[in-house]
């Protein structure tokens, strides 16, 4: 991290690859520019996992399986933070909240994921002919023009006020 520091990255973005907070970062940053002993030491998490490497290696291995296996057959086939809390809870008798959860999955290297859908009845062929023959008659071309655009997002335009509003001059 001294070499980061160093460096002049940039504190989102250590934070992001270390999967601290940006607020973590600027405290150990500080730390460094003042000489402190051992700023840059980890100091472990802020408290102690309550699975054990052996149940964390069951708890992805059912994870792997579904949540169909567990008898969760509603229209999602995917895990939230709350049924993986119930699964934590049913195999080993230990409490998570949500967030804590949430802390577990990240700091194992588990992301939020959203699978993409797409129909049972999904045609591609049709698609590909009607984004060839439809689409570019559908789509509308804009004319060229020779004036400039105006817009009150423009650089340079004047801001509209709120009735009742004011602001510091």
């Amino acid at each position: 991290m001294a070499q980061r520091f160093a460096r002049g990255d940039r504190i989102e973005d250590i934070a992001r690859e270390l999967r601290v907070t940006a607020r973590s970062v600027r405290r150990r940053r500080h730390a460094w520019r003042t000489g402190e002993p051992n700023a840059l030491r980890s100091r472990g998490p802020m408290a102690v996992e309550r699975l054990s490497g052996a149940q964390w290696e069951r708890l992805e291995r059912e994870l792997r399986r579904g949540p169909l296996a567990y008898g969760w057959k509603d229209d999602s086939r995917d895990w939230t933070l709350k049924r993986i809390k119930l699964l934590i809870g049913r195999l080993f008798h230990v409490g998570y909240t949500i967030q804590g959860v949430w802390k577990l999955m990240r700091r194992h290297g588990w992301t939020a994921q959203v699978p993409v859908r797409r129909a049972l009845e999904r045609d591609t062929g049709a698609i590909a002919v009607w984004k060839a023959e439809v689409w570019s008659l559908v789509e509308p071309i804009a004319p060229v023009s020779s004036t400039p655009c105006t817009s009150a997002t423009a650089a340079g335009a004047r801001r509209r006020r709120s009735p009742g509003r004011t602001t510091a001059t």
